[in-house]
């Protein structure tokens, strides 16, 4: 997910953690082209694009609802996210500070390294169905929640092991080889594409029409999945990185941009790796489910083993490292802000420790649409306070920054915020049956409304202050 300029922003942010980015400093929309290329284009999308098949999503709900759902993404973060970057050009972190207050930062932190950990974790497990190929291992299926072999733990903590050992000693080099990596992989993903058509029989234009919407996405699920309409495409591909845009994770990388509109240089990984990768991963599990018949084994590597060979496992074991080990270095670091007196090694290899731990569950990779969905749903509370707090403090009469203006460690107003609307999406869950995939949009609105009605009783703007 993350390449060589992420390194470099990373690092920038250390130096300018505390305060605005210097003009000197300030980056084009091309550095931001090339860095959202790579992020989209992961491990990750061998595992969504065959759960959009196993779940039974028609042909055209997929390319239709792809498109209008990338778009929706694209649109946030640069409306909703890159305006609110450049203005205040300070990291996530230090602009929930001011906003939230310490104390309640480091939760927030906890939250996040804890979703870090699980997120690498799967792609720990993905890399692991590639390397057992040569052992035939036995491969967990999509209704696995639990290791099934002990081979398999034994792959996934050694995947792990060796993958932390590098992001304790080397994250440099780490990042300049996923950087190195990341076209190869595009056009791996474009190849499977193709070599699959192939293999299903397609040979012309009408061949194509015919083979995506009978063979590929026939609109019927696998046993034990449920179906995936239009719907589910739509908000899904908006809010897969629900952390990111309206959740505001991207103010810390977007604060660099020498405009707002370097906000829509995002379409360039979303289109790439969030509709032709995903269109490509699920051409290649409509080849290997053609010819398993009746296989319930849910295994990246021996999907694309199955059609592209040795280079396609590969590419699966390339794609889950270069994504597992910066998710470790951010979890490491969003750790750090809670314990800043551990060295870094030693929080680098907790991370690792439970990361490795999490992955022998392949729960995380069946269920990766459903954790992503929770992911950003944890998240996106505080992006909607940073939000409100930007837009309507002095229209609606209450201080911006909370916390800060009171010189206090501890907000009420973005805790409630934060704890309420899980609490109102947990109930449109259980009561009212809302699926994950949806809660995000009403959630959101819930956050900012309750943010701007405690703010005001909490935090009013006076007459003195207002003049």
């Amino acid at each position: 997910m993350s390449q060589g300029l992420f390194k470099k922003i990373v690092a920038k942010t250390n130096e300018y953690e505390r305060t605005p980015i210097p003009a000197s400093e300030l980056k084009g929309n091309r550095s931001f082209l090339g860095m959202y290329a790579g992020e989209h284009t992961a491990g990750t999308e061998f595992v969504i694009g065959p759960l959009f098949v196993a779940h039974g999503v028609s042909a055209g709900d997929l390319v239709l609802g792809l498109l209008l759902g990338n778009l929706l993404a694209v649109l946030s973060w640069g409306l909703i996210t890159a305006p609110i970057a450049t203005a205040k050009r300070m990291t996530l972190y230090y602009q929930l500070e001011r906003i939230a207050g310490k104390q309640v930062v480091r939760w927030y932190n906890l939250v996040n390294a804890l979703m870090f950990c699980f997120l690498a974790g799967s792609m720990i497990a993905v890399s692991a169905t590639a390397v057992g190929i040569p052992f035939n291992l036995e491969m967990p299926t999509l209704n696995d929640w639990l290791p099934r072999t002990p081979g398999w733990i034994v792959t996934v903590l050694l995947m792990g092991a060796v993958i932390t050992l590098v992001a304790i000693q080397g994250y440099n080099q780490v990042s300049k080889f996923a950087n190195v990596m990341s076209p190869w992989m595009i056009l791996i993903f474009v190849a499977a594409g193709i070599v699959g058509l192939a293999q299903l029989g397609v040979g012309s234009a009408e061949s194509l029409f015919s083979v995506a919407q009978e063979v590929i996405w026939n609109g019927v699920p696998l046993p034990g999945m449920s179906r995936f309409t239009i719907w589910h495409i739509i908000f899904f591909a908006w809010f897969c990185n629900m952390a990111m845009h309206i959740g505001m994770s991207d103010l810390t990388i977007l604060r660099y941009a020498k405009s707002w509109t370097s906000g829509f240089s995002v379409f360039a990984g979303v289109y790439l790796g969030h509709f032709v990768a995903w269109i490509a991963s699920g051409i290649l599990y409509a080849v290997f489910l053609q010819a398993n018949t009746g296989s319930q084994e849910f295994a990246p590597g021996q999907i694309a083993y199955q059609t592209l060979g040795i280079a396609g496992a590969v590419c699966v074991i390339i794609a889950g490292w270069t994504t597992a080990n910066p998710t470790i270095y951010r979890a490491g670091l969003a750790l750090q802000g809670i314990f800043p007196k551990v060295p870094t090694w030693k929080i680098t290899a907790i991370v690792g420790g439970i990361t490795s731990l999490a992955a022998c569950f392949p729960a995380l990779v069946m269920k990766l649409l459903d954790f992503v969905a929770l992911y950003g749903l944890l998240l996106m509370p505080m992006g909607a306070v940073i939000f409100a707090d930007f837009y309507f403090a002095e229209k609606m009469g209450f201080r911006s920054e909370g916390a800060l203006s009171s010189k206090s460690d501890f907000s009420w107003p973005a805790l409630l915020s934060w704890v309420l609307t899980l609490v109102f999406c947990l109930g449109l869950n259980f009561i009212y049956g809302v699926e994950i995939f949806f809660l995000g949009l009403p959630g959101w609105f819930v956050a900012v409304a309750i943010y701007v009605i405690v703010s005001k009783m909490k935090y009013p703007l006076t007459k003195t202050l207002a003049g």
